[in-house]
């Protein structure tokens, strides 16, 4: 089993990607016999091309890919370069798991109920500050030029470089290289961007192409923030694959390709600047100067820092506050009157779909824990990293456009006479949560020191003894940790489950983005928080449960070096 893991592992991941693209790539060119179209044509190119606003669509989903890549990268780097070994450093390490897994919908409902012109921010600076006594008439969410959607996707790709980049400061001895540049008089961000930075960006291309693909092709977000008409390309998309007339399939499958190439065009572009930059930086990585705006971006830095934090905390109470609102009038901060009918009436119908994301959830985890453990103790016992190959196939799934490949692969289903169904969904939700369950859990299994393994087997305990009551009960905390994150990713999952589901499975997270455009603000409060909570209960339980297990055995809590 150990040793066919990494080639079940590489099969899942890239499986399904390969056959939904090849699903939308043949129906593009009117080939769909399912439908009686048994000829090949461009008639669906034709249609693409001469629909009013594809071009916009086009290039919003282009310019949204690179601008969030390039904020919430700077972002990163810049909280890393002022935080790097402070207190504020310890709790970020602790925190970030967390701030992950709050499902992108609900920090988009979230954000739009605080930066609404009669959201919560509004409301907290009026009439004082403002002199507003009503909401002012502008158009700040779902705002044309797409600002909030960018907005939006930059407040939960931050906390997602941030994870990335934490792993591999230990592997580039990042605390030697800071305390050498510290100690030759280089200010604090000069000497991260000079000495930390080149060395780490090469570990941190793979994420932020990811952040590249998820930003051009995103569709939960995009359908709260982003604009209606045109909509970006992927909403657009899957606009078409849900339409009654069954013509619009090819259009759909076109539509899918050409997203493949405004990703594949940004990413491209990314790169191209990426050797830009590079060129030009040689000149001052190596000029000596210790201090170049290191007072600025110190500060730059520590205030952007509190002003994420504090957007998302106040965003979560503009959720909570609305979720219990009875009576809100504008400019008032707090509701006048309050009461738990939302609750009742999400209690009401809430059942079925809460069930179906836990089980879903739970489920599709679990398998890609148990996958992903053995992909690693076969690296253990074999004494070798995992080739470059697999490393590189764990982010598969994250650089395809979900919208491409999930639509072929509805297609397929389709003529292979698979029914729509949980089943179906939760096989879809495997390819996208086994990778993060990877990259949550490998680096704290690979510190995991050796000697204990080999104590253990001293003892007089078997390989599998030694790995069942050592290893393992010493590596609980990253385990719950990897299945917090990992179970977070299945419930935030809507466009698998929209698809592979066709409508019939309903989760926290189709029902909350459906609300969106029914614009009660009560419901969705109570939606949107019944989603953000789900996620956030497991990581509280991921990381009371082992304090509680090994309450008298306080040792095996740090079974890691």
């Amino acid at each position: 089993m150990l040793r066919v893991a990494p080639y079940l592992v590489a099969a899942i991941l890239t499986g399904p990607v390969l056959a939904g693209s090849l699903g939308a790539l043949i129906p593009s060119f009117g080939f769909l016999p399912v439908l009686g179209q048994d000829e090949f044509g461009l008639d669906a190119w034709r249609a693409l091309l001469d629909w009013p606003g594809i071009g916009s669509s086009v290039l919003l989903s282009f310019v949204s890919g690179i601008v969030t890549a390039g904020i919430s990268l700077l972002l990163a780097l810049l909280f890393l370069a002022v935080f790097f070994e402070t207190q504020a450093f310890i709790w970020l390490r602790q925190a970030i798991a967390p701030m992950l897994a709050v499902p992108h919908a609900a920090a988009a409902f979230a954000l739009a109920f605080l930066i609404a012109p009669s959201g919560f921010l509004a409301r907290l600076l009026s009439p004082w500050a403002t002199g507003w006594q009503r909401p002012p008439d502008l158009l700040i969410v779902q705002d044309e030029l797409g600002l909030s959607l960018m907005a939006g996707l930059v407040m939960k790709e931050v906390p997602f470089l941030l994870l990335m980049a934490l792993a591999p400061l230990a592997q580039i001895h990042a605390g030697d290289r800071m305390r050498l540049a510290r100690s030759f008089g280089y200010g604090r961000v000069s000497a991260w961007f000079k000495t930390i930075v080149p060395a780490l960006y090469p570990l941190l291309r793979l994420p932020v192409y990811a952040v590249i693909a998820y930003s051009s092709a995103n569709i939960d977000v995009a359908l709260i923030l982003g604009p209606v008409s045109p909509p970006p390309l992927a909403v657009q998309i899957l606009r078409w694959s849900n339409d009654p007339d069954l013509d619009f399939r090819m259009i759909a499958s076109a539509g899918a390709i050409l997203q493949f190439a405004v990703t594949a065009g940004a990413i491209a572009l990314w790169i191209l600047a990426e050797r830009c930059i590079g060129w030009l930086a040689r000149g001052w990585l190596v000029s000596g100067k210790r201090r170049t705006g290191d007072a600025g971006l110190a500060t730059l830095g520590r205030g952007l820092f509190p002003a994420l934090i504090l957007a998302s905390v106040l965003g979560i109470a503009a959720l909570a506050l609305n979720a219990f609102a009875r009576v809100w009038r504008f400019p008032d901060a707090l509701p006048g009157r309050w009461t738990l009918g939302h609750w009742q009436s999400v209690a009401e119908t809430a059942g079925g779909p809460v069930v179906a994301t836990l089980w879903i959830a739970l489920l599709t985890t679990l398998l890609s824990l148990v996958l992903v453990v053995c992909v690693l103790e076969n690296e253990r016992q074999r004494d070798a990293r995992s080739g470059r190959v697999l490393e590189f196939l764990i982010y598969v799934p994250l650089l395809v456009p979900q919208i491409g490949f999930i639509f072929g692969l509805v297609l397929l289903a389709e003529l292979a006479g698979a029914p729509p169904g949980g089943g179906l969904v939760a096989a879809g939700h495997v390819i996208f949560v086994l990778p993060y369950v990877y990259l949550s859990l490998s680096e704290a299994y690979r510190r995991q020191d050796p000697a204990w393994m080999k104590i253990a087997r001293t003892l007089g305990q078997s390989a599998a003894g030694a790995f069942w009551r050592v290893r393992l009960p010493m590596l609980l905390t990253p385990l719950l940790t990897a299945f917090a994150v990992g179970a977070a990713i299945s419930i935030g999952q809507y466009l698998v489950t929209r698809l592979l589901g066709a409508g019939r499975v309903e989760t926290v997270t189709t029902e909350a983005i459906a609300l969106a455009a029914g614009g009660d603000r009560r419901l969705i409060g109570a939606w949107a928080l019944t989603q953000a909570i789900l996620p956030v209960a497991g990581f509280a339980l991921a990381l009371a449960a082992p304090r509680l297990i090994w309450r008298n055995r306080r040792g095996m809590l740090g079974g890691t070096r």
